[in-house]
């Protein structure tokens, strides 16, 4: 969904050294999680028509955490040492998963996936205004400005904003806007306080959804009774949700960095939302407004300008 690395839907970033990637073409890999992110929307759809939000984020940080267990235990990899570094990740595992994992499942209840991918899309738009307050080495520049306005401009069209937001659920659409924010705010608090730590993408990684899975398995009974029954379907989703969009995806994003770098590896970024739409309106049969569509399109590319590094 959301990378802590080169996008605005998924898992943490780490300063250290990136995960050699598998030998399969990038291209294929770039694909893959394009799709798998994309598809994330509607998984989690289909998750809470079985399970309530909590749960939902709960087995999905479960599932997640396994598969990276798997490659730190085939990697012979260890987790992280030291209390000052698990405190820091702790933090940074509930704003980089917890939370917004958790503020999606409630968003989707109201309101449609391939809304809820849209508005992940704007994390990049959100990144750039917290890092020019937070990071002193980013300065803005025209074109990134120019960005920033077109990018909420496309949000305002998706929303239908010269429409009164008729038919829009404000609550849900607002957990799916902060969910997105809260992305760059843990990858912000990242850089600042676990820089230079000297573990690996994969057990810093590793570490941080372990403690997001814990946080989750301390609020959810607090909030959530245990299911009279599974609901197959449903819990295929989480499952799929937790292994591929959570677990696999990270892998799979390490790879892409360490051989085609960051910039083009970000690029993933703008497919999510197109992906998510698609899959909202072919297999859920969400009904789909002129005005997300266009706005979507807006938002990605006032997004990409944001992008934009002086003198690139």
């Amino acid at each position: 969904m959301s990378s802590s690395t080169v996008t605005s839907s998924a898992p943490p970033r780490s300063p250290s050294p990136a995960v050699p990637g598998p030998r399969l073409d990038w291209r294929l890999r770039f694909g893959a999680l394009s799709l798998i992110w994309g598809f994330s929307f509607l998984l989690i759809k289909v998750g809470t028509e079985g399970y309530a939000p909590f749960q939902v984020t709960l087995g999905r940080l479960v599932f997640g955490t396994a598969v990276l267990a798997a490659a730190m235990a085939v990697k012979r990899e260890r987790l992280p040492r030291g209390g000052r570094t698990w405190a820091h990740m702790a933090v940074a595992a509930f704003f980089l998963n917890a939370l917004p994992f958790s503020l999606f499942a409630f968003a989707e209840l109201t309101i449609p996936s391939t809304l809820a991918g849209v508005c992940n899309a704007t994390s990049p738009l959100w990144g750039m205004i917290l890092s020019l307050v937070a990071l002193s080495e980013d300065r803005p520049t025209r074109v990134r400005v120019a960005g920033l306005g077109l990018g909420f401009l496309g949000v305002l069209t998706v929303l239908g904003a010269w429409q009164g937001f008729q038919g829009l659920d404000a609550t849900g659409t607002g957990m799916a806007l902060l969910a997105s924010l809260s992305y760059p705010v843990g990858w912000i608090y990242v850089r600042r306080t676990l820089a230079g730590t000297g573990n690996s993408h994969l057990s810093m990684t590793g570490a941080q959804l372990l403690l997001a899975t814990v946080q989750l398995a301390v609020v959810t009974p607090l909030f959530t009774s245990f299911p009279a029954h599974f609901a197959v379907v449903p819990l295929l989703a989480v499952a799929a949700l937790g292994a591929l969009g959570t677990g696999l995806a990270v892998l799979i994003q390490y790879g892409l960095v360490a051989e085609v770098g960051p910039t083009t590896a970000q690029m993933v970024t703008y497919f999510i939302p197109v992906i998510a739409t698609a899959a909202g309106v072919a297999v859920l049969g969400e009904s789909l407004h002129w005005t997300t569509p266009v706005g979507a399109v807006i938002v990605i590319a006032g997004a990409a300008l944001t992008q934009v590094r002086r003198g690139g």
